[in-house]
């Protein structure tokens, strides 16, 4: 006689997965650790996607945000102040804040500059500059919030490539556009990385250059926008690009995607789940609709320089920024119903400057 071994004893199946539906993103590794069959259980894709559907799921902003007043030694006798950065996790929804345990060997902390997306359960570290010697990094580091490891990713291939723009479908895949190599120049070629196969992909190139642009997957399409091609250098370009996960190619270029004003710097830019295209733009916050832009309020006053973005499920925009470089990090949510800006309190440990982000619901 076969025995199936039960999810909690005594129990009822559904009363027992609804009971680790309802569960912290933080208990996982603990449930990860009991027994195989909740660690299977929480590992598998149906599971995300009934904690999602059922609400229980947790919206969290990942940050690349440096420590407080660290100090590195870049080469033999020298000693600059170098922020040091590591992962800060945000839970937009009650304020809370936590810091990811660091990546193992990496005592300088997270390369400088790099990318951050996230995949399922996972967040994936791409790419940067070594915080010692500022070479090119091409590495991948991946967090599981199930286990709370990290492990290795594959490489990026295609030679030395910084200040790209990456975004990820959410489900499985990463994709990377543009970015400069080890001469300066800006670049077309595109990549995806697979996580679960942990493979990359070549994409067809890019109709143009893009160096520091910014890129968000929107509808089943990774759209690049911005950056400036090499004899250009930081005169940013009003166009964007999409590539078509379905069709396997880039759509037409639309020439001028950025309404004026926008194309100055980087954009901030952030996809909502209504099918809006948010930036934060000089001191207005803009969605896109309708292929128009529209303001939709002013950004807080004390938030200048806008290092990252993200929208909720809710339609709640959240901003994290300070008033200048060097300042204090400041975080808001922008409360769509009432057309206001309520500020998120920051404990002194995670006011450090921000330099990449990306949205985890999980």
């Amino acid at each position: 006689m076969s025995m199936t071994m039960e999810l909690i004893p005594d129990l009822p199946e559904t009363l027992a997965r609804e009971c680790l539906l309802r569960t912290s993103y933080k208990q996982f590794p603990l449930i990860s650790s009991v027994c195989k069959l909740w660690e299977r259980e929480i590992s598998l894709s149906d599971f995300l996607r009934h904690r999602k559907a059922s609400g229980h799921s947790q919206e969290l902003v990942v940050l690349s945000q440096a420590r407080i007043d660290p100090v590195s030694q870049l080469g033999p006798g020298k000693t600059i102040p170098t922020p040091v950065y590591r992962i800060s996790v945000l839970e937009p929804e009650s304020g809370l804040w936590t810091e990811l345990p660091p990546v193992p060997g990496k005592l300088n902390g997270l390369p400088l500059f790099c990318r951050l997306a996230s995949v399922g359960s996972d967040l994936v570290v791409l790419g940067g500059l070594d915080p010692l010697t500022w070479r090119t990094s091409d590495s991948v580091f991946i967090f599981s919030f199930l286990t709370s490891t990290w492990r290795n990713g594959a490489d990026m291939p295609g030679g030395q490539r910084s200040f790209f723009a990456c975004a990820s479908d959410s489900e499985r895949n990463v994709f990377v556009a543009g970015g400069h190599d080890e001469d300066k120049n800006a670049l077309t070629s595109a990549l995806v990385y697979d996580v679960v196969e942990d493979t990359w992909a070549l994409l067809p190139d890019m109709g143009r250059e893009r160096d520091e642009c910014a890129a968000t997957f929107q509808a089943g399409k990774f759209q690049v926008i911005g950056g400036y091609a090499t004899e250009e250098q930081g005169q940013f370009s009003k166009t964007a690009e999409s590539f078509d996960v379905a069709t396997w190619r880039w759509g037409q270029e639309t020439k001028e995607f950025l309404a004026h004003g926008m194309s100055t710097w980087p954009p901030v830019c952030a996809a909502g789940e209504d099918g809006g295209l948010y930036v934060c733009c000089r001191r207005d916050l803009m969605v896109l609709r309708d292929d128009t832009w529209q303001k939709v309020g002013n950004l807080p006053g004390d938030v200048c320089n806008v290092t990252y973005m993200a929208v909720r499920k809710s339609g709640k925009v959240v901003v994290v920024g300070s008033a200048r470089y060097g300042e204090p990090s400041v975080e808001y949510n922008w409360d769509m119903i009432n057309s206001r800006w309520v500020k998120l309190e920051t404990h002194e440990k995670y006011e450090g400057h921000v330099q990449a982000g990306c949205f985890l619901d999980i």
